[in-house]
Parts: C-alpha cells; sequence; structure tokens
C-alpha cells in the first residue's frame, strides 16, 4: 500500500515535475525517499531562501509548475521569501513544509507555529494536511490553484506523520489540468477597437500576463495593425524578441524615462499592472481625461481601483489577435504620435548610447557594452541587482525578449544565483549568463558549493563597486555626497569562487570580459568573474552629460 509520501511524488510526476529544490530538515526524510524510488531528482541547498529562488526562477522562466521542500520553523519562514517573489509575478510554486508528527494537535510538537497562515497572505492556496485520507484532495486543489486563473504560489505543510502513513484504496492519481484560455466577447472586442481607432495618442503597456499567454507574435501583429507604441513596466517579463521600431523602451525605472505617458489619451494595459512604474495611471503621469482599457486573464484586478472604460477578460495572446482582426484602421492613423515617441525616445537614450568604446571597465555601462555582443538568441539572460539593472535597461532598452530574467515585480536582489541554477536545470546545454552587483550576489554565494556539487554550471559577472550602489547614489543626492550603511569593505568574489570549486577570475578590460564570458560557457563548473568598477549610476551618466551641454 503507498505512503502519503509516494502519492505527494506520483502526483508532482503526473504534473512533469521533475526535480524538487530543498534544504533537508525536520519532516523530509520520508518524502526525500519516495522521491529517491521514483525518480525525482532532489537538487539541494545551503538556504531555504535559496531553494524557494530555484523554484520561482524555474517557474517563471517556463510557466510550469515548480516544487520546493523545506523543513518546520524557521525554515518554513526563510522559504517564504522566494515565494514572495512568486506572489509579485504569478509564478505557479508549490511549497511542501514539512512538521513533527501529530502538527496541528497545538501540543506544542517540535517546531509547531502556524505556518499556513503565515504563508497565506502571499498565496493562492495555503492548507495544513491533518488526516492522510485528505492528502490527494488538498494536494490536487493546491495545484489547481498555482496553475489556474491568474498563477500564483501555494503551500502544503504535510506532518511526517502523515507522510508515512498508508493510503488506503487505489493509488490513482492524474495530471491537475490549468485552466483553458479564454476569448472576450465579440462585442467588446468591437468596442475596444473603436477606442484605439478612434484615440490620437494611445500607449500600450504590455507586462508578465502577456509573456504567460505567449503574446510575443500577438503583441507585434497588435501594434504594427493599429499604429500604437508600447512599453514594458521595469522588472516584469518581456515579449519583444527582436528591436520593433514600436517599442521605446521601460518605464518606472529609477533612471527615468521619456515623456509618453504623461501625453497619452488611451492606456491599453495588457497583463500589466497598475503600480507605481506606471506612477499609478494618475496625474501627473497620466492625464485625468485619459482613457483605460485593461486587457488580461483578470482584466478588472489588474487596474487594482483604477476604473477601465474597458476590460477584456481572457487570454492577453487570444484578446490581442481578436483586436487585431476587429481594426478597421490603418496604422498611419497614429504616425505622428510614434515620430514623437520615437524622437523622445533617441533623445532620451542619448547620454548612454554612441561614444567611445572603453577598454578599461569603469561602470556598470562598460560591463554591459562589452556583453551586448554576447546576447545571441541562444543566451539565457539574468539580470540582479539595483544599480546595475538600471544600466542593463537603459542601455539595451532596443529589445526586452523573454530570455531574459529579472527579479520581477517585488524588485527583490539576491535571487540571482539560484535562478541560473533554476534556468540550468531547465535547459541543461544553453549558455546561461548572470549579471549580478555585488550586494546582490553576496545573498546567496554558498550555492556555488551546491551547483558545482550537482553539476549545475552557469557564468556569473559581478559589477562589484563595494557598495549597494544604487543607495550610495541617492544618498548623495540626497545628503550632498554622504552616505550611510550602503558601502562595504572590498570582497573578492573571484577568490570566493575558487575557495568553493568554482572557476574565479577578476578583469578589468572589456575584451579580457567577453573572452572571459565565452570560456566559461564551455566549463562544465560555474564561471565568477569579479569587475570592479566605481560607484556610478545611469543617473550620473546623464546630469554630467546635460551639465557639459550647458556650460
Amino acid at each position: 500500500m503507498p505512503s502519503g509520501a509516494d502519492v505527494v511524488v506520483q502526483q508532482l510526476l503526473a504534473q512533469e515535475v521533475k526535480w524538487v529544490s530543498t534544504l533537508c530538515g525536520n519532516g523530509l526524510n520520508p518524502f526525500y525517499d519516495a522521491c529517491r524510488r521514483a525518480g525525482v531528482r532532489v537538487v539541494d541547498t545551503h538556504n531555504e531562501q535559496a531553494a524557494a529562488y530555484i523554484a520561482d526562477a524555474y517557474a517563471r522562466l517556463t510557466s510550469r509548475l515548480a516544487v520546493c521542500a523545506v523543513s518546520s520553523g524557521i525554515a518554513h519562514n526563510n522559504a517564504l521569501t522566494g515565494l514572495a517573489n512568486a506572489y509579485f509575478d504569478s509564478a505557479p510554486v508549490l511549497l511542501i513544509t514539512g512538521a513533527s508528527a501529530g502538527y496541528g494537535s497545538n501540543r506544542g510538537v517540535f517546531q509547531e507555529f502556524d505556518q499556513v497562515a503565515l504563508a497565506a497572505p502571499i498565496c493562492k492556496f495555503s492548507a495544513a494536511v491533518g488526516q492522510v485520507e485528505e492528502l490527494t484532495a488538498l494536494l490536487r486543489e493546491a495545484i489547481s490553484c498555482a496553475l489556474g486563473g491568474r498563477p500564483g504560489p501555494v503551500h502544503l505543510t504535510i506532518p511526517e506523520d502523515i507522510l508515512k502513513a498508508e493510503v488506503p484504496g487505489m493509488l490513482r492519481i492524474s495530471k491537475v489540468a490549468a485552466s483553458r484560455p479564454a476569448r472576450a466577447s465579440s462585442s467588446e472586442v468591437a468596442s475596444a477597437a473603436r477606442m484605439i481607432e478612434e484615440s490620437r495618442r494611445p500607449i500600450l503597456i504590455v507586462g508578465t500576463g502577456a509573456f504567460r499567454s505567449g503574446a510575443q507574435s500577438a503583441l507585434a501583429r497588435f501594434s504594427d495593425r493599429y499604429g500604437v507604441p508600447f512599453v514594458v513596466p521595469i522588472w516584469d517579463r518581456g515579449i519583444v524578441e527582436t528591436p520593433h521600431p514600436n517599442f521605446m523602451g521601460v518605464v518606472g525605472a529609477a533612471s527615468g524615462e521619456p515623456r509618453l505617458l504623461e501625453d497619452a489619451d488611451l492606456v491599453i494595459l495588457a497583463g500589466a499592472e497598475v503600480d507605481y512604474r506606471c506612477g499609478f495611471l494618475a496625474p501627473p503621469k497620466v492625464r485625468p481625461e485619459a482613457s483605460l482599457i485593461g486587457v488580461g486573464c483578470d482584466a478588472d484586478r489588474l487596474a487594482k481601483g483604477k476604473r477601465a472604460n474597458m476590460s477584456l477578460a481572457g487570454d492577453v495572446a487570444m484578446i490581442l489577435d481578436q483586436l487585431s482582426e476587429a481594426s478597421q484602421a490603418h496604422p498611419s492613423g497614429h504616425a505622428d504620435w510614434i515620430r514623437l515617441c520615437r524622437t523622445r525616445l533617441t533623445e532620451f537614450r542619448r547620454p548612454w548610447l554612441g561614444g567611445p568604446v572603453h577598454r578599461k571597465i569603469r561602470t556598470g555601462r562598460d560591463i554591459v557594452d562589452a556583453i551586448r555582443p554576447l546576447l545571441s538568441d541562444d543566451v539565457l539572460f539574468l539580470i540582479d541587482g539595483g544599480n546595475i539593472g538600471q544600466w542593463v535597461h537603459m542601455a539595451l532598452a532596443d529589445h526586452y525578449p523573454g530570455r531574459w530574467l529579472t527579479c520581477g515585480a517585488s524588485a527583490v536582489v539576491g535571487w540571482g544565483l539560484p535562478g541560473a541554477l533554476g534556468a540550468r536545470l531547465e535547459y541543461p546545454d544553453r549558455p546561461i549568463l548572470l549579471l549580478s552587483g555585488d550586494g546582490a550576489f553576496g545573498f546567496t554565494t554558498t550555492e556555488l558549493e551546491s551547483a558545482v556539487r550537482q553539476k549545475l554550471p552557469f557564468v556569473t559577472v559581478v559589477a562589484n563597486d563595494s557598495a549597494w550602489g544604487i543607495v550610495v547614489c541617492g544618498q548623495r543626492d540626497a545628503w550632498s555626497g554622504r552616505t550611510m550603511a550602503s558601502q562595504t569593505s572590498e570582497i573578492r568574489f573571484d577568490r570566493v569562487a575558487n575557495a568553493l570549486g568554482a572557476k574565479g577570475l577578476r578583469v578589468r578590460d572589456t575584451r579580457d570580459l567577453a573572452a572571459a564570458i565565452r570560456a566559461g560557457f564551455k566549463r562544465r563548473i560555474p564561471t565568477v568573474i569579479d569587475v570592479p568598477i566605481r560607484i556610478c549610476s545611469p543617473q550620473d551618466s546623464r546630469r554630467r552629460r546635460h551639465s557639459k551641454t550647458d556650460s
């Protein structure tokens, strides 16, 4: 007769889950043993936070269910960091938390506290299994919630006695299917199409929901058909696989953006949300008379209290194609607006484009310039860090493909190293490049040993300014050059990498950096390239250029 642990693992196999990220501890041994017997790979880490980040990154890359398993008590608390990231980006992650036998009895068993309540605010579903008879139903409900509608993280606490208990009856496991994508009604589509055609300055904000629906081609068709410029909120998933003349870069970055939303008379929100990155779609960022169309699996929720003139609930890709088919307009109707947007984007990006190519690496921009030629279609590019992330979004803003992965809408730092492990688990043969700040990389540096031991190689470039660079720049501006609690001593991450069994090296030249990355792609162990730079943000670069122009 199968055990509770066997039921869990067989359901995961039915969902095509091939591995589980974890940190060992209380209550997990029966689950591990069932994984071993069933051939499910167990990827172990040094920190529960890292285990959850591995699952989160995989789920965000693939839109498929990812699973992490951690122990009880503080271990559960640690793992919620990764689940919070999944919550912000609607990633289907299942957290299985172990517990002592008798958990839920309130008798004070080892590490007993309300794990369900702690996880609930950031999970679509959170429950504890009290009896083995309810295990299958709760597990299937959790998976259904993770995958259905707007995806998101879920949690199950499964005590050790439940995992060990025999499950009565036949073991009948089937795959939990995700909900089918939906189309909007033809009348709603027709009304929205008229709004777009009658607008003079429409703009499309396309976000992570569009990535999940596979809307890359639908986006291009829509933008071409109506002649509508489009932007992506910073940290959302991109679907602009190649440079497109109507793509106007990211909005919401600390480094600013061209004046676009301010002059729009219609905002189309497709798989994106109303938040700080788009100025809450309120004055002064958006004119009070501007109209709003929401497109997504939960279009009303996307607006978060901002009343939409038209809500098209359903699959983003399908609805964009419906709108394209319904169009009676010619794209030249918005030609003047498109030209104005392009002019503003070009002028905004001017401080970071062109000019001499430096041999010696001085700032984050030099690093971005050096890696730009290496970001071919097969390279998975992960970006972790505040200041270096700003440089990427300013200097590489002509496209924003789905093979690039950032922290997501949470804007957290420190996820990148485990994220690279999650990417490698799905893509065993593709080059993986992680660009990280030194502060971000320090969160989970010991996971280099996990990567070495479990043969999960990737290349990391650490932009090392011995500071929390984005904070230092902000403090200097606010406090006349002073800083506080935002700078560190020098850490030689190349030497740390060598000590942990990876390949570490330090470079200061752009050509040496490119050569080191290419060599790292061929290694079977992680490569860490430490690049010392001075503290400098894109805003600093813009100010210096304007100062020279004014003088």
